[in-house]
Order: structure tokens, then C-alpha cells, then sequence
């Protein structure tokens, strides 16, 4: 439970920076590549604002894809962030359980079952000996 919490707080916290660098790094040049144009004020209106007299005002119903786009960014940089941290974490998991490798020292479990492992096969060698004909 400890370790879900942790995942948590360190996601939340990844969250922000990712947030930061799309906004202050990426974000400006695309808006410079496109004229200045500001990406999280991008909407498309299907209804204008209407102020009428005495019923009051009917507010402006909009679809704001400039926000989507944004949150589409942070969601591919957090997606590769985490695609190349699995994949280095598996490149590291898959040399170390290799017990044929010399350069990393192998953990201990999967050394002892490599000697279990070879312990029984030894011992089925042996029992097919004894009994051949079975």
C-alpha cells in the first residue's frame, strides 16, 4: 500500500513538471512556428454569448481543442517518459537474471533456482538410470 502511495505522489509531482515543460518549453516555440498564435485560448464557438435585456445573459457555449492539444502533448511526453524508464528498467532486470553473465552479479534467488534447477535435472538423469524400462 505504501509503494501505491508513493507511485501517487511521485506521479502527481512527474505530472507538474510535465505540465511546466509543455507549457514554458514546447508550447512557445509551436506558438512562434505559428505566428504567435496562444494554443489554450483555441476554441470553436457553436454559440455566441447573448446578453439580453432583463432575462439575463446565455453564456457562449464553445469546444476549447486548444487545451486538448496541450493536454495531448503532456500525455505523448509522459508516455515516452515512460515507455524509456520500463524499457531501461527491463534492459537492467533482463541482464541481471541472466546467470550466464559475469558482468552483474545475479540476485540471489534466481541463483538458487538455477542451482535447483540444475540439481533436478541431475536427478531425473540419475532415476532414469536406475530404472530405464519406466
Amino acid at each position: 500500500m505504501v509503494d501505491i502511495a508513493i507511485g501517487v505522489i511521485i506521479g502527481t509531482a512527474f505530472n507538474k513538471v510535465i505540465n511546466a515543460i509543455v507549457k514554458e518549453a514546447f508550447m512557445p516555440p509551436l506558438s512562434m512556428l505559428t505566428d504567435g498564435l496562444n494554443w489554450s485560448s483555441k476554441k470553436w464557438v457553436l454559440r455566441e454569448a447573448v446578453v439580453s435585456d432583463g432575462s439575463g445573459q446565455v453564456e457562449e457555449v464553445a469546444i476549447g481543442y486548444g487545451k486538448l492539444i496541450e493536454a495531448s502533448v503532456d500525455f505523448l511526453i509522459i508516455a515516452l517518459a515512460v515507455f524509456l524508464v520500463v524499457k531501461l528498467m527491463n534492459a537492467i532486470k533482463h541482464k541481471s537474471h541472466d546467470p550466464n553473465d559475469t558482468t552483474v552479479t545475479t540476485p540471489k534467488d534466481i541463483e538458487l533456482l538455477s542451482n535447483m534447477n540444475e540439481l533436478m535435472e541431475k536427478q531425473v538423469e540419475l532415476l532414469e538410470k536406475l530404472n530405464p524400462g519406466k
